[in-house]
């Protein structure tokens, strides 16, 4: 079995990587900006079942600086990088974004070009293929890219230019280096901790009764189980090296649809979930004045469907129902506001 560098361990995505390949029997380093997170980290893992013996090294890494990647990396056989900068308030300019995504990006394929790492896994985004296009109505594939010239706002160009420089490095200079992406469209399931998706937040917001409305926008969405069993399969699948794979449970669904199964599968515990959807010209005007809704105002209308197809077909990966992923993702938000009340009572 392989020893396996993951970036970013205490990340939604991260986290769920580092328990698939414990599962599948690899050794597996993490790196964490700060080695106070360690027990935070360890203790997501065990909720997620992980053993407590389990082959885990938790290592510090910052990708905004060199230090610490070329021993985070030494002796890897791959690496799955899932991390990404993050800003703690909204970007004065673009560049905030995308300068420390793309330097990130470069420093661990540097590092482990040097180190003689076989292959790296990039989590990249659909927010790489999707955005910045007229509407269309044929589904997003791996042969698209985000126009990012075409005003969208900074995460999404972030992930495009940052994965754009990953291939242009790997081409160049990457001296045998392996690279394969991998571009989720909304990632939802289980939480293990209280840090999650933008999407897990969508259906946070339906279920407290924050957001009243349905907003009408579509977009695909995908178990993070099945995002972390994608990254596997990339690292260790030989056809995969070169290749780009969108992870996608199946057709985009309207927030209307979302609504509709959480109500059907929840009861009266989805009491709070919206009925109505909002016109878009009211949800346009609305954003004017709704900071939180701005980055959705270009998505408004739009139906971003994309097509899973080439994962299935080359990595014969097979994701779950996503109607099961929406009650799952439900029940244990649930779940945690439950802990987190008791938490503060007690």
């Amino acid at each position: 079995m392989a020893e396996v560098l993951v970036t970013g361990g205490t990340g939604y995505i991260g986290s769920w990587c580092i328990l698939a390949l414990l599962d599948a029997g690899h050794s597996v380093r993490t790196t964490v900006r700060s080695l106070s997170r360690e027990p935070e980290l360890r203790a997501m893992l065990q909720r997620g079942e992980a053993a407590a013996d389990a082959p885990l090294r938790v290592v510090a890494a910052d990708l905004t600086q060199d230090a610490g990647w070329p021993q985070a990396v030494q002796g890897c056989d791959a690496v799955l990088h899932v991390a990404s900068p993050t800003l703690t308030s909204t970007p004065r300019s673009d560049d905030e974004m995308v300068t420390p995504a793309r330097d990130g990006v470069l420093r661990v394929l540097r590092a482990s070009r040097d180190a003689g790492v076989r292959r790296v896994v990039l989590t990249s985004a659909i927010g790489a293929i999707a955005y910045g296009h007229p509407d269309r109505d044929t589904p997003f594939t791996e042969d698209d890219w985000t126009n990012v010239d075409a005003g969208i706002e900074p995460y999404q160009k972030s992930k495009a230019l940052a994965e754009r420089a990953a291939w242009d490095f790997v081409n160049s200079q990457g001296d045998g280096l392996e690279l394969a992406t991998v571009n989720p469209t909304g990632v939802l399931g289980p939480v293990l901790g209280p840090d999650f998706s933008p999407s897990l937040g969508l259906i946070q917001r339906m279920l407290d009764g924050s957001m009243p409305v349905n907003l009408k926008f579509a977009s695909g969405y995908v178990d993070v189980r099945d995002v972390a069993d994608l990254h596997l399969r990339a690292m260790t699948h030989p056809t995969a090296a070169g290749q780009r794979f969108i992870a996608t449970s199946g057709h985009s669904l309207w927030v209307r649809d979302v609504a509709a199964i959480l109500h059907q599968r929840l009861a009266e515990r989805a009491d709070r979930v919206p009925r109505r959807e909002m016109p878009v010209w009211a949800a346009r005007s609305l954003a004017l004045v709704r900071p939180e809704l701005r980055p959705l105002r270009a998505l408004l209308g739009k139906n971003l469907d994309a097509t899973s197809d080439k994962a299935r077909r080359l990595l014969d990966w097979n994701p779950r129902p996503i109607e099961d992923t929406i009650a799952e993702t439900a029940e244990s938000l649930l779940a945690l506001q439950t802990t987190e009340t008791e938490n503060r009572t007690a």
